[in-house]
């Protein structure tokens, strides 16, 4: 819809060629053209180029079976929820919630099977539910209420956050209680071998999450309205589409990927605690930022957003192997943030 909208032009009544036609077709057009009807075409090269140049620096130390699928297994979590976060932002939107939603969901799925005795999978069925109903009041309050996402969401972070550690009573479970009492909360963190490739089931969770969200924006009606609303809601509303159950539908979705996300980081870490991925709000907007996803709604993919975190990753790790301090890591990270931003004003100039 956005695309479609960015690159259709009315033909001239007189059939004169107009002064832009010209500058159209010079090479600079044309990659804009092709960089907005291909939000995940930058960060694939640079996902490409990256792990390039650091295979040539570091050799096999970093162009390996296990290296490269260690990558994959640390940004997992941030894949999946930056998956989420990637619906909010193509509704031109934004969630600060998302972490806070994800260690809630992980702590009643703990809480549920330690303290309640519920079998493994009412927790897990508990957890998922708990995020689906905080994705639920943000997307009411955002649609329903008028209030703006940012305002929302920076208030659902703190609320949810502070619920958490009254919840928890600011405990952690430990993972030998995990594996006696509900060993399914494990599940994600469980690992399986191909040739020398190590994988995580979290790995998997998130190529699964990734390939439903990309079929869905791109093959159903549903990710159609997405894109439109995110484009301009004015006129999806003017169009029939139903912009209200729209917004919440994607923050009903995001709440509940943000669950699963909860479920793999138990996993991933051994133990349900409260003070796990405080930051992932961060972490996810940036991977889907830096994937080409444009803060200004309706143009961006879930794939370029699953480069995103593989192009931190790439540069985390590549960066620590090297032997750098690690604040080089946070540097870079934060100028490729400010050149993806800089890359999407000037690709957007081709739908002006």
């Amino acid at each position: 819809m956005s695309n479609a909208s960015g690159s259709a032009r009315a033909a001239p009544s007189d059939g004169a060629v107009q002064p832009s036609d010209t500058h159209r077709h010079t090479p600079a057009q044309r990659l804009q053209h092709f960089l907005h009807a291909n939000p995940a075409a930058v960060p694939m090269i640079v996902v490409a180029v990256s792990a390039v140049v650091f295979a040539a620096l570091l050799g096999p130390k970093f162009y390996s079976a296990f290296t490269l699928t260690l990558i994959l297994q640390q940004v997992a979590i941030t894949g999946i929820v930056s998956a989420g976060q990637t619906l909010i932002i193509l509704t031109a939107g934004i969630d600060l919630s998302v972490g806070a939603i994800m260690v809630l969901s992980s702590v009643v799925m703990g809480q549920f099977a330690m303290h309640y005795g519920v079998p493994g999978f009412v927790a897990v069925l508990a957890g998922l539910a708990t995020g689906g109903l905080c994705g639920l009041v943000n997307g009411l309050l955002v649609a329903r209420v008028k209030l703006p996402p940012f305002i929302v969401t920076l208030g659902t972070w703190s609320i949810f956050g502070a619920i958490t550690f009254i919840y928890s009573g600011n405990e952690t479970v430990r993972s030998q209680d995990i594996d006696q009492t509900a060993p399914i909360l494990h599940l994600f963190g469980n690992t399986f071998h191909i040739g020398h490739a190590v994988f995580t089931y979290g790995v998997i969770l998130m190529l699964v999450i990734s390939a439903l969200l990309w079929y869905a924006l791109n093959k159903t009606a549903w990710g159609r309205h997405v894109y439109a609303v995110g484009d301009d809601k004015h006129a999806a509303m003017l169009a029939g589409i139903r912009t209200g159950r729209v917004l919440v539908s994607v923050y009903v979705v995001t709440g509940l990927i943000c669950a699963l996300a909860g479920w793999a980081l138990i996993g991933r870490i051994g133990s349900v605690s409260p003070q796990a991925g405080q930051l992932e709000n961060i972490n996810a907007i940036t991977a889907v930022v830096i994937g080409g996803t444009s803060l200004f709604g309706g143009r961006g993919s879930i794939l370029g957003t699953l480069f995103g975190a593989l192009i931190v990753g790439v540069f985390s790790l590549g960066l620590r192997l090297l032997g750098t301090d690690p604040q080089w890591t946070q540097l870079t990270v934060g100028a490729l943030i400010i050149i993806a931003v800089a890359t999407d004003q000037w690709i957007r100039k081709a739908s002006a």
